[in-house]
């Protein structure tokens, strides 16, 4: 009987591999063809809002896809954090700056070959270090989730708290960046008026 149940379940573990996937396997393959297109439209296109919004659906189809690997904690603060906080903050330094809402010449500096070349290398390289970096990695299957509350918590604020909070006064230091070019851009303004009607 107990070999009969351990037979079963060798064969249930050989019959998914790669050329049977399962039903997660391919939502996350579809979710990651979804997010690497709103990736590509985000940094192609011509219209800054419109990249904006694009980049929204990335980050989102990121946070999907840390879901589908059971990472619950660290899909909500992709959420919160990029979804909720960065690209609300690229959008407000759009307003802020009066950038162009419709298409802009200037979104476009004709050198796509060396950035096609340089984000292919870049990405080669992310490619390799972490299939270098994971490849005898075992995950305890018996231990706590990878993605947890409690092993992500311990890990962030254990060794990344000064990239976390640098990260956070990089952010502030763009929002106040984008007041203080509107604001010089309206004194500008200003001054140009009085002296006009002067």
């Amino acid at each position: 009987m107990i070999l009969t149940a351990a037979r079963a379940a060798q064969q249930a573990a050989q019959g998914n591999g790669f050329l049977s996937p399962t039903g997660v396997e391919i939502a996350f393959l579809l979710v990651g063809l979804v997010t690497l297109g709103a990736a590509v439209v985000t940094v192609t296109t011509r219209q800054l809002v419109h990249a904006a919004l694009w980049l929204v659906v990335a980050l989102g189809g990121l946070a999907v896809e840390y879901l589908l690997l059971t990472a619950e904690f660290i899909a909500w603060v992709q959420v919160l954090i990029y979804v909720g906080s960065v690209v609300v903050l690229l959008l407000f330094g759009l307003m802020l700056t009066k950038a162009p809402i419709g298409r802009s010449p200037d979104t476009d500096s004709g050198n796509r070959p060396v950035a096609l070349a340089v984000a292919a290398t870049a990405a080669a390289a992310l490619v390799w270090v972490v299939v270098d970096a994971f490849r005898t990695t075992w995950i305890d299957l018996d231990g706590a989730v990878q993605g947890s509350t409690e092993v992500t918590g311990s890990v962030l604020f254990r060794h990344w708290v000064l990239p976390f909070e640098a990260l956070s006064v990089l952010l502030l230091a763009a929002l106040v960046g984008a007041i203080v070019l509107s604001r010089k851009k309206d004194t500008g303004k200003t001054a140009t008026k009085d002296g006009a009607a002067r």
